[in-house]
């Protein structure tokens, strides 16, 4: 099957890495979620069901179930910093259907969970946007490569979405800096040794 203009290929290896680096920035502020709410497994269920696809799983219903699961984790709780890291969890479970369409939308399945982990660590510490921005940027060299060369291959990130909108144009202008600069010591290597 063609590709039509707008579409954008993606292999099954391309998505366990976004879905990889999504579990990784969920996994990181788990504990809020867990703190407030011991006993409801539902966002650790959905971290768990994103490393088993970043790792060789299949995606399937039970990683849709969670994404879902861990969705209503987040509307079950009274606490927003709890609420930010279950939809962190449930971003992590849904990267792995990150679409390949060349919209900007799609730049929140990449870096949806560091977003929403960002906006958690920072109403944790009293709602200071230092330290959800510390967190952003600490976040960002978690993407490896392969993330950031996923991530080049869509429109930067959309306007709106309130605090966690403004988290993921931070991640995005980060990591695509990153990935310049990364192209940009390629290409004077090559200059130097041409051979």
């Amino acid at each position: 099957m063609a590709a039509e203009a707008d579409d954008i290929v993606l292999s099954k290896q391309d998505l366990r890495a976004v879905t990889a680096f999504a579990a990784a920035c969920a996994e990181a502020v788990l504990d809020v979620f867990e703190s407030d709410r011991p006993d409801d497994p539902r966002p650790r269920d959905a971290i768990d069901a994103a490393w088993a696809f970043a790792r060789g799983g299949e995606r399937g219903k039970s990683l849709r179930d969670t994404a879902w699961a861990a969705l209503k984790a987040a509307n079950d709780t009274d606490t927003p910093a709890a609420r930010e890291a279950a939809r962190a969890a449930m971003a992590a479970a849904g990267a792995a259907y990150l679409h390949p369409l060349a919209k900007a939308t799609q730049v929140k399945h990449i870096l949806g969970a560091g977003a929403h982990a960002a906006r958690a660590a920072e109403l944790v510490a009293g709602d200071d946007r230092n330290v959800g921005a510390g967190h952003a940027r600490q976040t960002a060299p978690r993407a490896t490569v392969a993330v950031v060369d996923v991530l080049a291959r869509f429109p930067a990130a959309p306007g709106g979405g309130g605090r966690v909108g403004e988290l993921i144009r931070m991640l995005d202008a980060d990591l695509r800096a990153r990935g310049s600069l990364r192209a940009a010591r390629g290409s004077l290597r090559a200059a130097r040794d041409p051979s």
